[in-house]
């Protein structure tokens, strides 16, 4: 189980017995822990190292650097060196800012922040600070080094060729792997290439300009600057919202016309099937029409009526047959009265 490392002193008939720690602290520095590899440190070879060996036995393995701005790839290289054997026991040697300063240039991050940042990384056991540029022979036998991990480049410094050369003669160097793409050159690079975006921004978050360094004129420009990318943020808001009100504009409108012309197909349809060559107003009509038509006409009398039969006393009366005459209607009130009259002189006569 990866993690950090006590020796916790127990009476035995041989070693103390060297047991793993959960992830709750961070590494022990090397000059302030009472922890010792106590037990018989053998020479191991790699093949003997992969194979194996016992609990209170680990491979010692020993990484070191600067490690300034720590980043992804210095932990992929410490977790590469942590995982080269089954039981191991990571030490990162970690040089001082004399020493850096010395021999590869300034550093962004000074030496204690640089200590913390490797005490917090879960692949290491404990921390050496100080460490020397050069590993020495008293070096790796006071801190019972089994092998020294890093990337097999050749680094050329402090007048070698390289600094590892005569640990990789001696059987004690595993090589590791760099991650592409980052390191601690390439993210100041982009910091410089980017620097007024950061100084701009590094303003507008509180800093001064006598603390990011900055002359006065160079103040105002980039004050200036922020102050023209707000107004642009706020035109492109106003801008985005305004699309955004379009659209569901058109999205409305687009719903109403869809919804105004399934309705007016639906009165179309409503319509026609009222009023339409075969709608239902016309059979109706119709058929009331046809009700009145009937109840206005007058039903036709019978052609001939049964004749009277008289008393015998009387002589018979001759029979007539009573027929509908064409008669048009009277025209006026006194051509009524006169027909009337008429007809009663008729009656007389008759009788």
């Amino acid at each position: 189980m990866v993690g950090h490392q006590e020796c916790i002193m127990e009476e035995d008939n041989r070693t103390p017995q060297l047991w793993r720690k959960t992830l709750t602290a961070p590494a022990p520095f090397a000059d302030e822990t009472n922890c010792q590899c106590q037990a018989p440190h053998e020479k191991l070879t790699i093949a003997q190292a992969r194979l194996g060996t016992p609990a209170d036995r680990p491979v010692r393995v020993y990484a070191d650097g600067i490690f300034d701005l720590f980043h992804s790839g210095h932990a992929r290289a410490l977790m590469q060196a942590k995982t080269l054997f089954p039981n191991s026991y990571l030490l990162v040697g970690v040089c001082s800012d004399d020493l850096t300063h010395k021999f590869k240039g300034f550093t962004v991050m000074n030496e204690a922040e640089r200590y913390e940042a490797l005490r917090h990384c879960r692949y290491v056991d404990e921390v050496i600070r100080d460490a020397p540029w050069t590993l020495t022979p008293e070096f790796l036998e006071k801190h019972k080094i089994d092998f020294v991990a890093h990337d097999d480049i050749p680094y050329s410094s402090a007048g070698s060729d390289d600094v590892y050369k005569h640990i990789k003669e001696a059987g004690m160097f595993v090589p590791t792997q760099r991650t592409e793409g980052i390191s601690t050159s390439d993210i100041i690079t982009r910091i410089v290439r980017d620097y007024d975006v950061y100084a701009r921004r590094n303003l507008q978050r509180g800093y001064t300009a006598k603390e990011l360094n900055v002359s006065f004129i160079n103040e105002k420009r980039y004050r200036f600057q922020n102050q023209v990318d707000k107004m642009k943020e706020k035109v492109k808001n106003v801008e985005e919202r305004s699309k955004e009100f379009v659209n569901r504009v058109e999205e409305k409108s687009h719903d109403l016309i869809q919804k105004w012309e399934e309705k007016s197909r639906e009165f179309i349809g409503n319509f026609l099937e009222l009023f339409g060559p075969d709608g239902a107003w016309k059979q109706m009509f119709q058929e009331r029409s046809s009700r009145m038509l009937q109840a206005l006409s007058p039903k036709q009398s019978p052609v001939s009526s049964p004749t009277r039969s008289r008393s015998p006393s009387r002589s018979p009366s001759p029979t007539f047959s009573w027929l509908p005459l064409k008669t048009s209607p009277p025209s006026s009130p006194k051509a009524a009265s006169a027909s009337i009259s008429s007809m009663s002189e008729g009656d007389e006569d008759e009788k």
